[in-house]
């Protein structure tokens, strides 16, 4: 009973008995795994650090999807749990595309432009597509906001992917591709941080406060 009593009449507790919002993460989930592996050759072909690193940013997110899906429905503790494993994840690929960055300006070459620009607006179609399924549902907790905010940040970051293929055919260097791709680390660094500080109150309220709650009763 008290792994449920901070669950009743939630907006996560709405979701996890809403099927749609079920069928929105396999839609979710299915869109990120098929963007990730585009994105991964496109990157690859265009030297793009930008896009390798919205390609691999679809990959968590569709395992982030995936997880979600595993939990919804169970207790907030193991809701709390998987939002932590999504943070750590949105903070490990935040370093790993910071580490990218300075590859990127230790090597220095530009990478080819049409290529960062077609696949950037694919991408950004795409996760404003899973953007307006999920709007409905961006409030609750920590679980359901990484979901909103994972696909939020895509969004931005494949704007900027645009921008950044703008400034490569412009400029001829790779520095708006370099600095696009910064940009996208910052995003995730910072949202995964947000994500652990909100799982780790919801565990210490779930062993707290959620547990007194029958008793008070």
């Amino acid at each position: 009973m008290s792994a449920h009593c901070c669950d009743h009449d939630t907006p996560s507790a709405r979701a996890a008995a809403d099927p749609r919002y079920r069928r929105i993460l396999w839609t979710a989930l299915i869109v990120n795994a098929v963007m990730f592996a585009l994105e991964l050759g496109a990157g690859v072909r265009s030297g793009s650090a930008s896009l390798l690193a919205d390609a691999i940013d679809f990959l968590g997110d569709a395992a982030n999807y995936g997880l979600s899906l595993w939990v919804l429905g169970m207790a907030l503790a193991w809701r709390a749990r998987a939002a932590l494993i999504k943070g750590m994840t949105m903070l490990a690929f935040g370093v790993f595309v910071a580490g990218r960055v300075a590859w990127g300006l230790w090597q220095g070459s530009p990478p080819e432009p049409f290529t960062m620009g077609a696949v950037g607006l694919l991408a950004l179609a795409a996760n404003l597509g899973v953007a307006a399924l999920l709007y409905a549902y961006r409030e609750g907790d920590a679980n359901m906001r990484g979901v909103w905010l994972c696909t939020r940040n895509d969004a931005l970051g494949n704007v900027a992917v645009m921008v950044a293929a703008l400034g490569v055919f412009g400029t001829g260097s790779a520095w708006p591709d370099l600095a696009v791709a910064a940009v996208m680390a910052t995003l995730a660094i910072t949202g995964g941080w947000s994500i652990v500080q909100q799982a780790r109150q919801e565990l210490a309220g779930e062993a707290t406060g959620c547990a007194a709650k029958p008793h008070a009763r």
